[in-house]
């Protein structure tokens, strides 16, 4: 799998990097002999040099130093980190998403921040334990607050006489109740859930975002165990999510399995032909939906509960360079970039969830308890060796076993014996 070449590249090229002393730019020196540090994004807006460029400059006036910020395509952002392994010739801060970490965290690439944090940064910064993996504080959260949410039609829900689900029982029900011929054709034309489980555009594991990680976390389990050396997701409790998503089968379009997850919440939901559906929250959803949806009278969950709640937010984050030559440095702008002077006036540009308790939230009022009362409600993924492999392939057995041809706990059962298979030899090589 592409993932997993790129992995394999990238472990042994930071491996004989950091044997050859190789790491972050900042040896070289900026214009007047100031330091320089390196930096690489990916395409965060469709202007991030231009909206970045003039908050970075204070910084660089205040600290006498140049920042050399590198803006990279997010359709290669993966490759560019694994050719910048392979060359020796890593930044000294940079931008990671989940599935990026345990390979550079193994190799030593990237440092632990736990000894920059203070314990002002924990009052101020609230998602600070979001960047916590892996036994060591390997990330700084910069974008997150922008969870995958249950989104309802306040139309059907009022016509049947129900008030948003709280718990599965209430969402089995509602969707039971809202799944009918509302015309007397004789055919479904109104669904409880509206499904699309195809990734058409999308990686294979916005499945899993948008549909199973919130069921797996809200029956109380998690994807490996706490030593990281087997997965945990076909437990008691996994199995019982794989059941209980297999059990809302009858109240999605019959297309389901050919149908991309965002076009099931365009087309269905978003056309108000369902009770519920899934996408990734805004803070400025209600001027999103008043544009595409306009005639759609809607509200949200932000997560259901079972034995737990819980849903997936991505939390993606700024890195340190282990070889940076100036950790101290490179960690103040690190603080600089999440902190509330630079992201209040960003998120003026492109919307966000504050990050501090210091930012002003600048969004819609009708989003906001996702990042107040709500806020404990989403959480990243658990971060482990050969994730995105592992992932990959338990959507592709949910796949199966919702187009029938396992049953949920042989479909999770064959995730796991695969997962713990590639877990085996990955520890295996450590030994």
């Amino acid at each position: 799998m592409k993932k997993k070449m790129i992995s394999v590249l990238l472990c042994a090229a930071m491996v004989s990097g950091l044997l050859a002393g190789c790491g972050g730019k900042s040896e070289d020196k900026g214009k007047d002999g100031k330091e320089k540090i390196s930096m690489w994004v990916p395409a965060l807006d469709d202007a991030v040099e231009e909206n970045w460029t003039p908050l970075l400059e204070k910084f660089e006036k205040e600290n006498n130093c140049e920042i050399d910020m590198e803006v990279l395509p997010w359709e290669n952002y993966e490759e560019k980190w694994a050719t910048g392994a392979a060359s020796q010739d890593l930044p000294d801060i940079g931008y990671m998403y989940a599935e990026m970490f345990p390979t550079y965290i193994d190799s030593g690439a990237v440092a632990d921040m736990s000894e920059y944090i203070t314990d002002e940064d924990k009052e101020e910064y609230l998602y600070l334990d979001h960047g916590y993996m892996m036994d060591g504080q390997y990330g700084f959260p910069v974008v997150t607050g922008v969870p995958f949410v249950l989104y309802y039609n306040e139309d059907i829900l009022n016509e049947l006489g129900e008030q948003p689900p709280e718990t599965w029982e209430d969402f089995k029900r509602i969707c039971e109740k809202a799944t009918k011929d509302t015309d007397g054709d004789g055919k479904i034309d109104q669904y409880g859930y509206a499904v699309g489980f195809n990734n058409g555009s999308m990686n294979m594991l916005y499945l899993l975002n948008a549909y199973f990680y919130s069921l797996l976390w809200q029956s109380g389990t998690d994807i490996y165990n706490d030593d990281l050396k087997s997965v945990k997701f076909n437990d008691e409790a996994g199995v019982e999510a794989a059941e209980f998503f297999l059990s809302l089968k009858p109240y999605m379009p019959e297309n389901f399995m050919s149908l991309a997850a965002e076009d099931a919440f365009s087309t269905i939901f978003g056309q108000g032909k369902a009770a519920f559906g899934v996408t990734r929250s805004s803070s400025i959803q209600e001027g999103l939906f008043k544009e595409s949806y306009p005639n759609l009278n809607w509200n949200y969950v932000t997560s259901l509960k079972n034995k737990d709640y819980g849903t997936f937010g991505a939390t993606d984050c700024m890195t340190l360079s282990s070889q940076a030559e100036n950790p101290e440095l490179c960690m103040k702008l690190i603080k600089y970039i999440t902190g509330s002077e630079f992201m209040t006036e960003y998120h003026k540009i492109a919307s966000g969830a504050p990050l501090t308790k210091s930012e002003p939230y600048q969004g819609d009022e009708k989003m906001e308890r996702i990042v107040t009362e709500d806020r404990d409600k989403y959480r990243p993924l658990q971060v482990g060796p050969c994730g995105s492999d592992i992932l990959t392939n338990l959507a592709s057995e949910l796949q199966a076993m919702m187009e029938g041809k396992k049953d949920a706990k042989t479909a999770m059962d064959d995730a796991a014996e695969y997962g713990d298979a590639a877990l085996e030899e990955y520890w295996a090589d450590k030994e």
